[in-house]
Order: structure tokens, then sequence, then C-alpha cells
């Protein structure tokens, strides 16, 4: 039985007036890949943002409900939202590397949660992450040449990288392909599943083919509702709800 990284019970989101996601329970597995689909605005990147507490950043927003990462309270007053973030990797849409060398954009975390004791162990860690990114044998000879200087694909593996150089445990990704070309979507793809060996991975796709490649478990939203939450293959094939079933058909999105 896999066991579950996070759960959800009664979350609510509200921006200012609008409320944005409403009562939603989920629970979310470890090294599994959880797919959020769902219509534009639907609420699907909202709720994937509290689970790293990005929605802290934004001043309007509210969070209430009950989410647990391990069984801890991640909105508890004691929790530092920076340690969480070292947890809960983001991989947001558009690649967003540092304006720094490339060697700096994954030495960086570690840096500030203090993961290295010296030059030769962050050397180590900057050379797994890049490894994990599958982004190595592409940069090794060129560490110090500027991140933004690579190709979009090559940017979101390193912003991948970067995002597992703090060892975090769960990885979310909001829409991390819909930038870029085939070609890297499918590398990114591939890494995504390499990943789940030793990550929780939470994905926010439009593309229902992408969620139907990578994910074992689905989650469909709808107009702020956890519509429907399965094994990805019966959300796809034979799910539960109307609706479901009209937003894989085509019908409504």
């Amino acid at each position: 039985m896999t066991e579950i990284k996070f759960s959800a019970r009664g979350v609510n989101v509200y921006y200012g007036a609008t409320h944005a996601i409403k009562d939603v329970d989920v629970d979310i597995q470890d090294k599994t890949v959880t797919a959020f689909i769902g219509p534009s605005g639907c609420g699907k990147s909202t709720f994937l943002r509290c689970l790293n507490r990005m929605n802290d950043v934004i001043p309007i927003a509210r969070v209430n409900g009950d989410i647990r990462l391990d069984g801890e309270d991640i909105y508890d007053r004691r929790v530092d939202p920076v340690q969480l973030r070292a947890k809960v990797g983001m991989v947001f849409q558009k690649p967003n590397p540092f304006p720094k060398s490339i060697y700096d954009n994954v030495a960086y975390g570690p840096k500030i949660h203090g993961l290295a004791k010296n030059k030769t162990e962050l050397d180590q860690i900057v050379e797994r992450s890049l490894r994990r990114g599958a982004l190595w044998n592409e940069v090794k000879d060129r560490l110090d040449a500027p991140g933004t200087g690579l190709s979009g694909g090559q940017q979101q593996r390193l912003c991948i990288a970067r995002a597992v150089a703090t060892e975090p445990e769960v990885l979310l990704m909001d829409e991390p392909c819909s930038a870029l070309d085939p070609i890297a979507t499918a590398q990114i793809e591939e890494l995504i599943d390499e990943l789940k060996q030793s990550y929780s991975l939470v994905i926010v796709t439009h593309s229902m083919q992408q969620a139907a490649r990578v994910s074992q478990k689905t989650a469909f939203f709808h107009l702020g509702h956890l519509v429907e939450y399965g094994e990805t293959g019966h959300i796809f094939t034979n799910p539960d709800d109307p609706r479901t079933e009209s937003y894989i058909t085509g019908r409504i999105g």
C-alpha cells in the first residue's frame, strides 16, 4: 500500500471575495505522479499552491481547512514556509532560472539551507541534481555559463535540478511543459517518470494526453470543486461523474 504524503480536508481558498477552491478533500500518495486537470480557471493551480503555501505571498488570498504533509499541519504557525518549500519543491510554467551561472542556480538552495559543509560537498550536490534533472551531460563543461543562455527545455530541466537540490520530498509542477516544444516536452515527461522513484510529484497540466501519459492518479477540478479523483486509467476510460466525462470527451473545457 502506497503511503499518503499529503492529506487535505475541507480546503477552501478565497481571493478577496472570490471563492476559488471549495471544500476540497484529497490524499496524495508518495512516489506517485498525481495530475490535476480541468478547464482554465477551475482552481487546479490555486490548490497546487496551497501545498507549499505559495498562496501566502498573495495578500488577498485566504486558505482554510487542513493540509498535512506526513501528518504534520503545514499551516501551523510554527511551520516556517521557507523550510516547507525546501521540502516541497516547485517548478513553474515558464522556466525561470536565476540570472546566475548554471552552477549557482543549482547551488543556491543548498547554500541557503546549509546543506553543504564545503565546496566539495556543494560540487557533489550540484552534479547529483543536474544528473537528476537529466542535464549533466549537456552542461558539465560549462557550469559557469549563465543559466539563461540555455534552450527553453534545458532551462526547465535546470529549474527541476534546482528544485531537487534541496532534497525535497515532493515536487509540484505547474504546467511545466506549456512553454516547451514537443521534443523538450517528451524529455521532461521522461524525467517525471524517473523522478517518481524518489519523490511524490503533483503536476497541473492542460494536456489530457500528458496527464494520461505521466500520471498514476488524476484529480479533475471544475469551478473550484474537486469533482473526481482516482486511478488515471479509470478517470480517462470510465469516470464516475458526468462532468468528468464531458470534460474528457471535449464537451466542456
